[in-house]
């Protein structure tokens, strides 16, 4: 037993079992001695809140020692989960930020990939870009990764987090160079949308604010959209995907104008977002005629807006983006081919993966695939250096001595793990060598174990050790992993030494930008914008009267 001293609400010391006891315990114990329910009692430790997390983790595994010192407050009940959920919702953030960090950083400075997300930077029409500095792909990855998780944010109507991601977000675009980012509108974008969090808050004390985050945005989109939206026109033609993004600008104006007692300059502003309004609105004959082609009602909208109500030029739109979506569907497969092509070959000494295109030239000058590999991989993708060594006949010889060498080793671990997941379904060991020697798939082997057993049922019997072979059906879909788990001092791939990740938060970006296209940012169904609109214009009429 140990002792833990208690002040606060009820003073005096513990015997607890630090191995044993847990905070929900402890608290449910101070908790009885203090006369009040444990949803009253905080617990405060080394100056940390005591959580309950998921209820199993000992004091001791929390850093408790013996004598300990705690204090024990007692707080309103609903306080004290106003307190746990802001901290739960800090907690989430750092996360978020975190994650967005370590996944920019992965995708943008060419390290192996660990995960299967396909990630990289597209333009409108879904080609890759490489844009500045190794630093300014990272800086423009973590922005829209941020950007993204903040929009899903927006339409939970989650405000007041969408506000804290989209401003680390502008925290991360700042970090590049300006000269790179000029030309992109995210930026402005992501101004629009931290000022319509300001709205939706309804927090008049950012007004000052607003006004300057409005006029940058309207800056940078004259520098990234030319003027009067030429180099959309040029790009885009007759379809206008920017028009409710410039709604919503013009909405946020009129009300930053109106709250500074600006009563001409709001009028003038919000009658032009009305008539950007009216232009959106989507005629149920047109919306009829797409979706009669087989578009969904949400698609066939967005495509209408977009195209200026033009029924042709909407379905071409929609035409367009599924052609689109297939080929991205298909360089996803083939780039996640290379990701699996390239965790074979393994990591350069600075944790980069191997440069396929570079491997491809070795290849196409008559060198063996596996041999060009590991001489990039020794030499850290240099091609000069790479080359030096395969025509080096010593050290070639040593390349091919270690390829042989760490080939022998994988097959050593697949014949290994082979036959320890049969002895589980229960096959004798002995049997199982003898047949996984013998060689053969895993199906092959496993049926022929299973023809052994059905003849000799006694002897199979009298030998397993387990429940029995596991029914035939089971077996179909069983499948030994792939083990690479061989150390990099003999320069062969190991996933070994991989820096720690939060794997749910990186799902849950990666999920957010699998579900988004191009066309996303403008996709604004401007219900709320009119809505806003129409109350902004009456306290205008209000005020003249």
């Amino acid at each position: 037993m140990s002792k833990v001293k208690i002040a606060g609400t009820w003073a005096g010391v513990l015997e607890v079992e630090l191995e044993n006891w847990t905070v929900p315990m402890l608290r449910q114990e101070v908790a009885r001695r203090s006369n009040c329910g444990p949803d009253s009692i905080n617990l405060i430790c080394a100056g940390k809140i005591l959580k309950d997390g998921d209820g199993t983790e000992k004091l001791g595994q929390l850093g408790i020692k013996n004598n300990a010192k705690i204090l024990a407050s007692r707080v309103c009940a609903e306080e004290g989960k106003s307190l746990m959920a802001e901290e739960e919702r800090s907690s989430r953030l750092a996360r978020v930020k975190a994650a967005a960090a370590a996944m920019s950083k992965r995708h943008a400075d060419g390290s192996l990939a660990f995960e299967d997300q396909v990630i990289e930077l597209e333009d409108q029409s879904g080609r890759q870009v490489k844009l500045g500095s190794e630093t300014d792909q990272r800086a423009i990855m973590m922005g829209l990764m941020l950007h993204t998780n903040a929009k899903q944010l927006m339409k939970k109507e989650n405000y007041k987090d969408a506000l804290e991601v989209l401003t680390m977000g502008e925290e991360a675009f700042s970090l590049c160079d300006p000269k790179v980012i000029e030309f992109i509108d995210n930026p402005p974008i992501m101004q629009i949308e931290i000022v319509w969090c300001y709205f939706m808050l309804r927090d008049i004390s950012w007004l000052s604010v607003a006004g300057e985050r409005l006029q940058k945005a309207r800056q940078d989109f004259e520098r990234s959209h030319g003027k009067d939206s030429s180099r959309v026109r040029l790009l885009q033609g007759a379809r206008y995907p920017e028009l409710a993004l410039y709604l919503r600008l013009e909405l946020l104006e009129g009300v930053v104008a109106y709250h500074s007692g600006q009563f001409d300059k709001s009028r003038k502003v919000l009658t032009s977002a009305q008539e950007k309004f009216i232009q959106l609105q989507v005629p149920d004959e047109a919306l009829s005629l797409v979706m009669s082609m087989g578009f969904r009602e949400h698609d066939a909208k967005r495509a209408l807006r977009m195209s200026n109500q033009d029924v042709g030029s909407a379905i071409d739109f929609l035409v367009e983006e599924k052609a689109r979506r297939a080929q991205k569907r298909e360089e996803d497969l083939r780039r996640q081919k290379e990701i699996v092509e390239q965790r074979k070959y393994g990591r350069t000494p600075l944790k980069k993966a191997v440069d396929l295109q570079k491997l491809s030239e070795l290849v196409s000058i008559g060198f063996e695939k596996d041999l060009a590999a590991e001489a990039l991989r020794r030499n850290e993708n240099d091609t000069q250096k790479a080359l030096d060594d395969l025509t080096n006949p010593e050290i070639n010889s040593s390349i091919q001595l270690t390829i042989e060498s760490r080939k022998r080793k994988r097959e050593q671990q697949a014949a290994e793990a082979s036959i320890e997941t049969l002895v589980r379904m229960g096959f004798e060991r002995s049997r199982v060598i003898e047949a996984v020697q013998a060689g053969g798939t895993m199906e092959e082997i496993t049926h022929q174990l299973l023809s052994q057993s059905a003849s000799n049922p006694a002897d199979s019997a009298n030998n397993n050790t387990g429940s029995g072979p596991i029914p035939t059906d089971a077996i179909a879909s069983s499948s030994v992993p792939f083990l690479d788990n061989l150390g990099e001092e003999d320069g062969g791939p190991s996933t070994a030494g991989e820096e720690e990740c939060d794997a749910e938060m990186e799902d849950e970006i990666a999920d957010g930008l699998a579900n988004i296209d191009a066309m996303s940012d403008y996709d604004i169904e401007a219900t709320k914008e009119g809505e806003a609109i129409n109350e902004y214009l009456a306290l205008l009429d209000s005020a003249g009267k």
